[in-house]
């Protein structure tokens, strides 16, 4: 139980889906947990909730207000094109440095920034294997949200380095999978939900990391108290890259039936350079990255789920909604 000696934590974002699996680990631990919000309805339990959007400064200094320490995990993500670029980039890089210069006024000890793989191995010329040294150039023909993660994130570097404090430090997950907390469903675990559904009749031929949500959680935490954590930024995935159909195969070969609409077939590149909806999927073709995330499992000691279990859970738990749905 919580105390107030307790350390006060900020989670921006509290309804998005690393924050709620954050805030979760963070009372299990005894912290005690503040969290903004878009909207005033949000309804969060344990937590003290302020009312604060990415993109105006109103709420920032009360959210920070007796912090020790803030895991910056809102960021934008459009579920499709967005009209302008700046619609993602404008409040991924305003928020998180309205995010920073809160935290340095209230004296925060340290921020832990939510990046993205998308700001590590999304370059122009691929690379067989990435590591924290590796970055995304933003000016590189990749889509908003890649670009905004890229941008944000250097954006977050240079704003500590001219300005001084809070410490940072930086998680770089690559596609996040693992049971939600609540209702909303993020890019990756819609993948696994399309595929149960039978709204991917195709596989694509391009390959991707895997990490459990409930893991980047936990790394957060590690990184949030660790001395070695400070002004570090640390890759977040489990094992191997897979494919698209590996993912279909360990569906179909763990829930048999249930797994009747997963997809059996992959498309070739040409069928994929030749659909232009599939555009996006372009650069990432041929493509099979090795992504180490060895400095965080020897600085901070991270032991990560194994792909294989982090996927069959996913699906277990959409499964399990679904059902619940029809009762």
């Amino acid at each position: 139980m919580s105390t107030n000696a307790s350390p006060l934590v900020l989670v921006t974002g509290g309804t998005g889906y690393v924050a709620a699996h954050a805030i979760a680990q963070l009372l299990d631990a005894g912290y005690r947990v503040r969290t903004t919000v878009r909207s005033p309805k949000a309804d969060l339990p344990d937590v003290e909730v302020v009312q604060a959007d990415l993109s105006a400064d109103d709420g920032w200094a009360a959210a920070h207000h007796g912090v020790q320490y803030v895991l910056h995990t809102a960021s934008p993500f459009p579920p499709g094109s967005p009209k302008h670029d700046d619609d993602v980039i404008a409040p991924a890089v305003g928020g998180t440095l309205r995010v920073l210069a809160a935290a340095r006024a209230a004296g925060v000890e340290r921020v832990v920034l939510t990046s993205s793989f998308a700001a590590v191995g999304y370059g122009a010329i691929p690379q067989s294997r990435y590591t924290e040294d590796d970055w995304t150039d933003p000016g590189d023909p990749n889509t908003a949200y890649i670009r905004s993660k890229a941008i944000a994130e250097r954006a977050a570097w240079d704003d500590v380095a001219a300005h001084g404090g809070p410490e940072l430090s930086v998680i770089n997950p690559v596609g996040i999978f693992g049971p939600p907390l609540n209702s909303r469903v993020n890019s990756s675990v819609g993948i696994v939900k399309a595929m149960l559904d039978g709204q991917m009749p195709f596989a694509l031929p391009t390959r991707f990391g895997v990490v459990d949500v409930r893991d980047v959680a936990d790394l957060h935490l590690r990184a949030m108290t660790s001395p070695a954590a400070a002004g570090r930024r640390y890759l977040a995935v489990s094992g191997e890259t897979i494919s698209f159909l590996d993912l279909a195969t360990m569906l179909r070969d763990h829930f048999g039936d249930a797994a009747a609409n997963v997809p059996t077939v992959e498309l070739t590149e040409a069928e994929v350079r030749a659909n232009p909806a599939l555009r996006d999927a372009l650069t990432q073709l041929g493509r099979r990255p090795v992504i180490s995330a060895d400095r965080a499992r020897t600085e901070l000691g991270w032991q990560p789920r194994p792909v294989r279990t982090t996927i069959v859970e996913t699906a277990e738990a959409l499964l399990k909604a679904h059902n619940e749905a029809w009762t």
